[in-house]
């Protein structure tokens, strides 16, 4: 991999003029890079004629961790991945130790899980609507919404979990502890505020003309392309393709909740937008359908009582796949005894939507390009592992 073009490109303009490509070096700490990535655009005017991401700065070497650390002791690299949805990714770590290991969940954790990790959704699609709107050109505005919501979450999960971005919550067989006392009231208030929150959005970014012509029929992808390139979650919904895990291959206790899979149209940039804010709706859903059931479940176990102080598996092998707020969240796990995986992989959403970058932004503008790479909603600790 070169760390620099060696060599400029030369070549005549359609009005006869020689001209130079020039290359543009955006990261890898950049307001626009949402993290620390690096991208090389190779433009000809305005126009990007070729584009060279770069990833790996914030490696920490997560499977490897993860094989060389107790079942239970890994629990706080998972939720390090995507650190914007902490809960979804121990989700996710937790049913494929649970599958390899054939541990019960009670139903009542089941509720509670679902209800979290869809909270972890809420906040981490407010998060992309306030750095999206920046990277269109709202900036300062559309972050401050976003952050309200985030906080209010932030402040819930700090209630039941003890931590706000790295709450460490789940485990193999259930959830560390119950939820509060208020926890009803709580979450029935932040719901209100979540939709109150949906619509200023609505009216900040949707309702303005610029922020709708900048997106409508940009990089637009069909849902052949989405699929040849991996493309996962809202961005291959966006292009009309309804695939979501949640309905597709049903896991915890989705298949008794009611919700919808919103899709887009054409798949440019407005439709990936769009389809989020849709989602943020169908997850409040889903949580209130979860607090009814868990209403009926008060006094219940949250933790499988069966499971020894030292977690032991013989032997055996899955790979589990969830619906992450990115696309699909996979874990891949070998174990051969002992209290640690053999081998441990994921299978990261935001690493596969990435691959796309280049393909998505040769074409058009430079300022656009910003804006594609924006709308992919990537998470770099979930790229780099």
């Amino acid at each position: 991999m070169s760390i620099w073009p060696e060599e400029r490109l030369r070549a005549l303009a359609d009005d006869g003029f020689e001209t130079v490509d020039m290359t543009i070096n955006v990261g890898p700490q950049h307001p626009a890079t949402h993290g620390v990535f690096r991208m090389v655009l190779t433009v000809d005017g305005e126009k990007v004629v070729d584009c060279e991401p770069y990833i790996g700065y914030l490696h920490r070497g997560l499977e490897k961790l993860t094989e060389n650390h107790d079942y239970r002791q890994s629990m706080g690299w998972w939720d390090r991945t995507d650190y914007l949805a902490g809960m979804a990714c121990e989700m996710a770590y937790c049913m494929a130790v649970e599958k390899l290991g054939n541990i019960a969940v009670p139903r009542r954790a089941e509720y509670i899980r679902v209800m979290m990790v869809e909270l972890s959704r809420i906040l981490s699609h407010f998060m992309f609507l306030g750095a999206f709107g920046a990277d269109v050109g709202s900036f300062g505005t559309s972050f401050i919404y976003a952050w309200r919501e985030r906080e209010r979450i932030y402040d819930f999960f700090e209630e039941v979990a003890g931590d706000r971005m790295f709450p460490t919550y789940f485990r193999p067989g259930g959830v560390q502890m119950d939820l509060p006392d208020n926890y009803q009231d709580r979450v029935r208030w932040l719901l209100g505020s979540i939709r109150q929150g949906l619509e200023d959005f609505d009216g900040l970014l949707v309702g303005n003309e610029i922020f709708v012509e900048r997106c409508r029929g940009l990089s637009p992808v069909t849902p052949e392309q989405a699929i040849a390139w991996g493309l996962t979650g809202p961005c291959l919904r966006a292009t009309g393709y309804r695939f979501d895990l949640r309905k597709d291959e049903p896991y915890s206790v989705y298949p008794e909740l009611k919700f919808d899979i919103p899709t887009g149209t054409t798949g440019d940039v407005f439709d990936r937008f769009m389809v989020r804010m849709a989602e943020v709706w169908q997850s409040t859903l889903i949580v209130e359908q979860c607090l009814d059931a868990l209403s009926q479940m008060e006094g219940e176990l949250v933790l499988n009582p069966d499971l020894p102080k030292t977690l032991r598996i013989d032997s055996g092998e899955c790979y589990v796949r969830t619906e992450g707020t990115k696309g699909e969240y996979g874990v891949y796990a070998l174990a051969r005894g002992g209290n640690k995986p053999y081998r441990m992989k994921l299978r990261s959403p935001s690493f596969c939507n990435l691959s796309a970058l280049r393909e998505m932004v040769i074409g058009t503008y430079v300022a656009d390009a910003i804006i594609i790479l924006g709308s992919l909603d990537i998470v770099l600790g979930e790229v780099d592992k």
